[in-house]
C-alpha cells in the first residue's frame, strides 16, 4: 500500500517538534519554571497557561485536521527569524527572546508543512503561550505609575472620607505616624493584570463567537484588574485609619488580594454578558472561517501524492533540526571578571564614604560591590556618586527611572549628554518641598564599553551571551548633583574620575 504524502508529512513534523524540544529544553525545564516560582516576577499563573493551550489544540483537533494543505514556502521563511531569535534567546539566557523563538516556530513550522489555513487553527493556542513571558521586571516603569495610580486614589478617596492620612511618593500613612502602607512593586497590580489577562482570553475564545467580541472582552480586563487593585489599597488604608493598622497590614493585606480577584472575574463574566447582550441586536454570526473554530468551508482530504512531493517539508526538516541540535549544544556560560574600580580623590573637594543602604544589602545579589562617596567643592557645590559592580545574575543593576519615583521624586527633562567622551542620561529630581538637582547615571562592562542606555546595555548582554558564551559584568555608576543644568551638571561629571587597579 503506498503511503500517503500527508502521513511523511506528519511524521516529519513529529521530528521537527521533537527537535524544538530538545533545543528548548533549557527554556521548558531551568528557565521558564525558575521564572515561575519567582517571588519577584510572581507567575503562579504561569504553570497552567500551556496546559490551556495543550487543552484548546485538543479540543479543536477536528479542525486542526480538517486545515491540512499543500506545504507553504512562505511558512518556510517565516521560520528562519524565529530559528535566530532562538538562538540568540537560548545561549544569551534570555527567556523572553526564547518564548517568543518558540511560539513563533509553533506557527510557522505548521505553516510550512500544511499551509495558511493550518498556521491560522493553532494560531490562538500558540499565542496564548506569550502569557509565560515574564513581564513584571519587563514593564517596571509601568509597575512605578500603577503604585503610584493606586497610592493616590487610595489617598484622595480615604482624605475625601474624613481619614487623617498623608502621602510621600507610594507611601500612605496616618498623619499621626500610626501607620504607613507603601505600595511596593507585588501590590502595584501589574502581576494581578497579567492574570486576570491570560484568564479573559482562555474565558473570552469558549464564550464569545466572533473574534471582535473576544477582542472587546480582553481589552476590558486591563481596566478591570486596575481597578480592583486599587480598591484593594483604599480597603487596606480605610481599614488601617478607622480599625487596626496591625490587622490591616498583616491578616487583611495578606488576604484581601483573593477576594479583589474574585470580585474582577465576576466583573468580567458580567463583561462577557454585557457584550452578548449588545451584540444581540444585530447578527454578528461569522460569516467565513475567521472564528478558527467553525469553518465555513471544511477542505477535503488531500488526495494522494501523484506528483513529486513539495521538497519544503524536507527544507523545513534540514533547517531546523540541525539548529537545534546546536542549539542545545550550549556550553557552560563564562563569567566574566569583575572590573577592579574605585571611586578616587578629586581635587578641590573634600570627600567621606558614605555606608550602603540597608535595602541595598539586602535586596541586592551578594556579589554585588557597592561603593558609594560624597563630594563637597571649595565653592558649595556637591554630588554623591554611588559605584556598583554587577554580579552573575542581571538583578544587581537596574535602571533608576525604576525606584526614584516611589520615593517620592518627580524627574524631568530626560536627556542624553556626552561629557569627556562618556555618554550620560541626566534627569531633574525634585522632592516635596526641596529644591530641584541633577542626576546621572552611565554604565560600563568589563572590557570598557560603555553606554547610558539601558536597551544598549542588554543588546550588548545578549550578543555577549550568545556569541561569545560570556556572562558580562557591568558598573554602574549614578551621580546626585547641586548643579541640574546641562553646563553645571556637566562640569561635575568631567572632575569625577574612576581609578583602576588599587587604591590611591
Amino acid at each position: 500500500m503506498k503511503i500517503r504524502e500527508t502521513h511523511v508529512r506528519v511524521a516529519l513534523l513529529a521530528v521537527v517538534f521533537a527537535a524544538m524540544l530538545w533545543g528548548f529544553r533549557a527554556m521548558l525545564l531551568h528557565h521558564a519554571p525558575d521564572v515561575f516560582r519567582s517571588e519577584l516576577e510572581d507567575m503562579s499563573f504561569g504553570w497552567y497557561v500551556p496546559l490551556f493551550s495543550l487543552y484548546v489544540v485538543w479540543t479543536e483537533r477536528a479542525t486542526v485536521r480538517a486545515s491540512l494543505g499543500a506545504p507553504s514556502w512562505a511558512g518556510l521563511f517565516a521560520a528562519l527569524p524565529f530559528l535566530a531569535l532562538g538562538f540568540l534567546g537560548v545561549r544569551g539566557i534570555q527567556l523572553r527572546l526564547e518564548i517568543v523563538a518558540f511560539v513563533g516556530l509553533l506557527v510557522a513550522v505548521p505553516w510550512a508543512f500544511f499551509g495558511l489555513r493550518t498556521a491560522k487553527a493553532v494560531l490562538f493556542p500558540a499565542l496564548f503561550l506569550l502569557f509565560c513571558i515574564p513581564l513584571a521586571t519587563f514593564l517596571d516603569v509601568v509597575t512605578v505609575h500603577l503604585r503610584l495610580l493606586a497610592s493616590s486614589t487610595a489617598f484622595a478617596v480615604a482624605r475625601g472620607l474624613g481619614a487623617d492620612i498623608v502621602q510621600q511618593g507610594t507611601m500612605v500613612g496616618a498623619a499621626d505616624g500610626s501607620f504607613a502602607i507603601d505600595v511596593a512593586d507585588p501590590c502595584s497590580g501589574l502581576r494581578s493584570l497579567f492574570a486576570l489577562m491570560a484568564l479573559t482570553a482562555a474565558y473570552g475564545y469558549f464564550t464569545q463567537p466572533t473574534w471582535l467580541r473576544r477582542g472587546i472582552l480582553f481589552a476590558a480586563s486591563v481596566p478591570l484588574a486596575i481597578l480592583g487593585n486599587v480598591v484593594r489599597i483604599l480597603s487596606i488604608v480605610l481599614v488601617a485609619s478607622s480599625a487596626s493598622p496591625g490587622f490591616a497590614t498583616g491578616f487583611y493585606h495578606d488576604y484581601s488580594g483573593f477576594v479583589v480577584f474574585a470580585v474582577a472575574i465576576l466583573l468580567m463574566v458580567a463583561v462577557g454578558e454585557g457584550i452578548a447582550r449588545a451584540f444581540e441586536r444585530g447578527d454578528d454570526r461569522p460569516q467565513a472561517a475567521g472564528d478558527g473554530r467553525s469553518p465555513s468551508r471544511v477542505p477535503s482530504p488531500l488526495p494522494r501524492a501523484s506528483r513529486l512531493p513539495s521538497p519544503v517539508p524536507f527544507l523545513a526538516v534540514l533547517a531546523v533540526v540541525p539548529a537545534m541540535a546546536f542549539q542545545a549544544a550550549t556550553p557552560e556560560v563564562v563569567v566574566a571578571e569583575a572590573p577592579d574600580v574605585h571611586l578616587c580623590e578629586i581635587p578641590g573637594f573634600s570627600s567621606e564614604a558614605l555606608e550602603p543602604s540597608e535595602a541595598e544589602l539586602t535586596v541586592l545579589p551578594a556579589d554585588t560591590a557597592i561603593e558609594k562617596r560624597r563630594y563637597v567643592g571649595d565653592g558649595g557645590e556637591w554630588m554623591t556618586v554611588s559605584l556598583v559592580v554587577g554580579g552573575k545574575t542581571k538583578s544587581s543593576i537596574h535602571r533608576p527611572e525604576l525606584c526614584l519615583p516611589a520615593q517620592g521624586f518627580r524627574m524631568d527633562r530626560p536627556r542624553t549628554r556626552d561629557v569627556s567622551g562618556t555618554s550620560w542620561r541626566m534627569i531633574d529630581l525634585t522632592a516635596k518641598g526641596s529644591p530641584t538637582f541633577g542626576f546621572a547615571y552611565t554604565f560600563f562592562n568589563q572590557e570598557g564599553y560603555r553606554t547610558s542606555s539601558h536597551v544598549s546595555r542588554i543588546l550588548r548582554d545578549v550578543v555577549d551571551r550568545s556569541l561569545f558564551n560570556r556572562i558580562d559584568r557591568w558598573v554602574m555608576v549614578s551621580v546626585n548633583a547641586s548643579r541640574s543644568d546641562d553646563a553645571g551638571l556637566a562640569a561635575l561629571l568631567a572632575r569625577l574620575r574612576i581609578g583602576k587597579g588599587g587604591k590611591e
